[in-house]
C-alpha cells in the first residue's frame, strides 16, 4: 500500500481560505506551527478572517438580543420605510416578523449593504420570516396629505399586511403613532434585527418598482436614481416637465410653473 501523499503548502492555503468558521478554527490550530511560509501566511489570513466573522456574528447576535430586550418575548414586528426623501415614486414601508431561529446572518441597515447583498438577504428573509407586510403610498397621496400622515398610514398598512396582531411594533426613528404597540428607536435599522430586515425588504421592493417605472417613464433616470433628486433626474424634469409619478410638493425648488402632463 502506498504512503499517503503529504499535503502541499498550496493545498493547505486553499483549504484555510475556503473553510467555514468552525472548520477554520481547527485548521488554524492544526497548522499554527507549520514552518512553511505559504502556510504561515495562510494561517495569519485565516486568523484575521475568523476575527472579522466573529465580530460580525456578535454584531448580529446583539441585534437579536436588543430586539428581545425592547420587544419582549411575544409577537414582535419591525418596521422601516424607504423613499421618504425621493421626489418621484412611492413611499414604501415593510414590516417583518423574524423568528429567533434561524438567525439571518449579515442583516444590517440596508444603506450599509451592496445591492447584491441586499437582494440575497431579502431572499433569505422571505424564506425564514414569520410574516412580511408591504405598503406603498403613491405620490398624489403624499402631495395631498403630506409626508407625516403618509408615513403613519403606510406603517399601519404594512403591519396590517403581515396578518399578525403584534405585541410590539419596533419602528426606526422617532414616534410615528402608527400602531398602539409601537416603540421607536433612532438608528433602529442598524440595531434591531427585525427593523434591519424591514429596511432591506423595503429597499429591495421599492428599487425593483423604480426600475420598472423607468421603462414606463423613460428619460428620468429612475433606474439609477430610484426617484431621488440626482443632477440627471432634476435636469430631465427641467427639460421634460413632471410625470404622474413625481411628487409635485417636493419639486418646487427647481421647477417653475409646476404642471403634470
Amino acid at each position: 500500500m502506498s504512503a499517503t501523499r503529504p499535503v502541499t503548502a498550496r493545498e493547505v492555503a486553499a483549504t484555510l481560505a475556503d473553510a467555514p468558521l468552525e472548520e477554520a478554527r481547527s485548521l488554524v490550530e492544526r497548522y499554527a506551527d507549520d514552518p512553511r511560509k505559504q502556510v504561515a501566511a495562510a494561517v495569519g489570513a485565516a486568523r484575521r478572517r475568523i476575527e472579522r466573522e466573529e465580530r460580525e456574528r456578535e454584531r448580529v447576535e446583539g441585534m437579536y438580543a436588543l430586539q428581545l430586550e425592547l420587544g419582549g418575548p411575544g409577537v414582535v414586528v419591525g418596521v422601516d420605510e424607504v423613499g421618504r426623501g425621493a421626489i418621484a415614486g412611492p413611499l414604501t414601508v415593510a414590516a417583518v416578523c423574524l423568528p429567533r431561529e434561524p438567525v439571518v446572518w449579515g442583516i444590517n441597515d440596508s444603506k450599509q449593504l451592496t445591492p447584491a447583498r441586499r437582494e440575497a438577504l431579502a431572499a433569505r428573509i422571505a424564506e425564514v420570516a414569520v410574516a412580511v407586510g408591504i405598503a406603498h403610498v403613491e405620490p398624489a397621496s403624499i402631495d395631498a396629505v403630506g409626508m407625516a400622515a403618509s408615513l403613519r398610514l403606510a406603517m399601519a398598512r404594512a403591519v396590517a399586511d403581515t396578518g399578525l396582531d403584534p405585541d410590539c411594533v419596533l419602528i426606526d426613528g422617532n414616534p410615528v403613532h402608527a400602531h398602539p404597540a409601537e416603540k421607536c428607536l433612532v438608528k433602529g435599522d442598524a440595531r434591531i434585527a427585525a427593523i434591519a430586515a424591514a429596511s432591506i425588504v423595503a429597499k429591495v421592493t421599492r428599487d425593483a418598482l423604480m426600475v420598472a417605472l423607468d421603462e414606463e417613464y423613460p428619460g428620468y433616470h429612475l433606474a439609477e436614481c430610484k426617484g431621488y433628486g440626482s443632477a440627471e433626474h432634476i435636469a430631465a424634469i427641467r427639460e421634460k416637465g413632471l410625470s404622474p409619478i413625481h411628487r409635485v410638493s417636493f419639486c418646487g425648488n427647481f421647477v417653475e410653473n409646476l404642471t403634470l402632463f
